[in-house]
């Protein structure tokens, strides 16, 4: 029989750093999850195995241990084989990335809005991704990357690091990525009050004031 074990993650320094991709369940619902809900663990083995670094995985919550939760696996690991559908799991609130509420509850789960999700992609200077330089200008154009069979669309958005400072052929030659709007704004949020304006718009950064001024066509 293998040897093992694991550590569950704690998912919150995660979605701090990346709030706009990385969701986890409001604070009320968290409060509210109890026996027969599902709720989905980051389980992380020790020591490291060669396929994942972690699975997430289902676990049916059975009833309460002091301030935390107990409940049985429900997932078949990929590669755990020290961890089988049925083997008992203690885990914190805190622990929880994801919840399917009971079919059985004696009380219906809360209603909490879901924040608003921002995988729709977009065209971004990966300076502005892989090195933090801030957002200098973004316009938006008619959405032409999408392909079928894409589970999210182009939205259109054109973005570009600061520029200041640089030639027009060093701007021109920067590399550009296609991803999700909420990978750009995990490190440079202070255009999402723009987020929503139409097919034509185009902004640029007033670096005195720090505000979008838009630009006319």
């Amino acid at each position: 029989m293998s040897e093992g074990s694991y550590v569950l993650d704690d998912p919150r320094p995660i979605a701090s750093e990346a709030p706009y991709t990385y969701y986890l369940p409001p604070p009320e619902e968290l409060a509210a999850i109890g026996k027969g809900d599902l709720v989905q663990l980051v389980f992380r083995p020790v020591p490291t195995r060669d396929k994942w670094g972690a699975e997430r995985m289902w676990v049916t919550v059975t009833g309460t241990r002091g301030n935390g939760l107990v409940g049985t696996l429900d997932t078949t690991p990929d590669d755990m084989p020290f961890l089988k559908p049925g083997d008992p799991v203690a885990f914190e609130r805190f622990h929880i990335i994801d919840c399917i509420w009971a079919e059985e509850r004696p009380e219906p789960p809360p209603l909490v809005p879901r924040k608003r999700s921002y995988w729709d992609r977009c065209v971004v200077e990966r300076c502005v991704t892989e090195d933090k330089v801030p957002v200098h200008y973004l316009y938006r154009e008619e959405p032409c990357l999408t392909e079928e069979g894409d589970e999210d669309p182009d939205s259109g958005w054109r973005i570009r690091g600061d520029y200041r400072g640089l030639t027009d052929e060093e701007v021109d030659a920067r590399d550009t990525r296609y991803l999700a709007l909420g990978r750009v704004l995990n490190v440079d949020d202070s255009w999402l009050h723009l987020i929503d304006a139409p097919v034509g718009s185009a902004f640029i950064r007033d670096w005195e004031t720090g505000n979008f001024i838009p630009l006319e066509e």
